[in-house]
């Protein structure tokens, strides 16, 4: 059992290198359930645990390559191993298909690395893009598992420097603008009213709430799972930071992501979201936003809509929602993976449902395009009054 029990352990650390979250609970789930079902059949084994370290769609192409290529002998010997004893050396025919987490997390050499032979290189210094240069301009959806790490520990010493705002509270302020008459008259009692001394007021200053809208279907998930570093790292730096997930439903984690822990944040926040991986409906979603939360968190807010648009309503009745939702907000920032491509055109009809209700469309799909929003967001904004800019181009 000894043996048994070190087999799944690696196995669920493959997973783990690989990007999926197995954690520790997770590995004694799964050496439960490998008891439970026993070793005698290979196929119950597979879904044993499958059940238990598979929880989103999106996670079942990586598991069933990893299984395929670590679990590879059906029938052995000794029955009580049959199908949980891995071989360490991966045939060549088995790498073609592998993906490039899997091999890295395996520590497989890639299959370039094997059938060519070694070349002597001779470096030119003039015209070359450092490590971290690249990683900035590379797309989120095309990094390897070592280079979504790196980039998940730089997205999180990322800050957000939105200036602050005047609110309805005064402070005391000797070069302030009003005067404030309670501090004078209490001045003046102390004194006998013999000589009125003038106190001065300021309004107060603070930064904006911020409300994260993030979408997280298949087709953004790899986006939102690094994006949602940096929202950690940005509650943890800001106090009212409120942050929203949507697929088919709406799921409020903002109490998650304020753990100080960033990997236990973003376990409970996986636990807590059912819908991850799924459809997107953005109009019902949003409508269910403006109903139950707009007026807890939206007053004088900042909100970063995180999509890229395509929603499985086709749109129906999103632009109402998104009126709303730009009607109650400071400033509504749209960020679409989708502006990486140079011929962008809104032509699905959730995109066109968005477009003319947002101040800003931008790019979010590299560190590049993060560092610039960080930018832009700290920077002055066209109009003084509201805080918004009519940007709404790439």
């Amino acid at each position: 059992m000894s043996q048994l029990a070190d087999n799944v352990v690696r196995f669920t650390r493959i997973l783990r290198a690989a990007g999926l979250p197995a954690g520790t609970g997770r590995v004694l789930e799964a050496l439960r359930a490998v008891e439970a079902v026993g070793v005698s059949s290979r196929a119950g084994v597979y879904h044993a645990l499958r059940a238990v370290l598979v929880s989103r769609r999106a996670e079942r192409e990586l598991f069933d390559e990893a299984f395929r290529a670590f679990f590879r002998a059906p029938e052995l010997v000794d029955p009580a191993l049959a199908g949980l004893l891995s071989q360490v050396q991966v045939p060549i025919e088995e790498r073609k298909g592998m993906t490039r987490r899997l091999a890295e997390a395996m520590g497989v050499p890639p299959l370039k690395e094997l059938v060519q032979p070694v070349e002597r290189v001779e470096f030119d210094m003039s015209l070359t893009w450092s490590d971290r240069e690249t990683l900035r301009k590379k797309d989120f959806e095309q990094m390897s598992a070592e280079e979504l790490a790196r980039t998940r520990a730089a997205v999180a010493r990322l800050r957000l420097p939105i200036p602050e705002v005047p609110i309805r509270r005064f402070r005391p302020d000797a070069a302030g603008a009003r005067i404030d008459l309670r501090a004078t008259l209490r001045a003046a009692s102390r004194g006998g009213f013999g000589q009125l001394d003038l106190r001065w007021r300021t309004r107060q200053r603070r930064p904006p709430p911020i409300v994260c809208l993030c979408d997280i279907s298949g087709s953004m998930e790899r986006y939102t799972r690094v994006l949602l570093g940096f929202v950690h790292a940005l509650t943890n730096d800001r106090h009212r930071v409120f942050t929203f997930l949507f697929g088919t439903r709406l799921t409020d984690v903002t109490r998650h992501l304020r753990r100080r822990d960033v990997d236990v944040a973003l376990t409970r926040v996986s636990k807590a979201v059912v819908d991850w991986g799924g459809g997107t409906r953005i109009g019902a979603t949003l409508g269910e936003f403006n109903r139950r939360w707009a007026r807890r968190v939206l007053s004088g807010a900042v909100v970063l809509l995180i999509t890229d648009g395509l929603d499985r309503d086709g749109g129906a009745g999103l632009a109402r929602q998104m009126e709303r939702l730009h009607k109650s907000c400071r400033r509504l920032i749209w960020l679409n993976p989708l502006l990486r491509y140079a011929g962008f055109e809104p032509r699905a009809a959730g995109i066109r449902a968005i477009l003319p209700h947002v101040d800003e469309h931008r790019p979010v799909h590299n560190l590049e395009s993060l560092e610039q929003l960080i930018s832009a967001l700290g920077g002055r904004t066209t109009d003084g009054r509201s805080g918004r800019s009519v940007r709404t181009s790439p």
